[in-house]
């Protein structure tokens, strides 16, 4: 019964920290704009997994 348990408690793990596919990847990007009205930074963060992608820029 502990090998059953120890077992389960092992593929939980496994299951937690992306074993069972892609991790997510955070991405982040800076960048500065030069026009003649001024200067403009923005910054935009990102999050993909396998094909899917979601990215906030400010």
């Amino acid at each position: 019964m502990k090998a059953l348990i120890f077992g389960g408690l092992c593929l939980a793990a496994l299951a937690a920290c992306g074993v069972e596919g892609a991790p997510v990847r955070p991405s982040l990007d800076a960048g500065v704009s030069v026009t003649p009205g001024g200067i403009f930074p923005s910054v935009g963060v990102g999050v993909s997994k396998g094909p899917v992608s979601l990215r906030v820029g400010l």
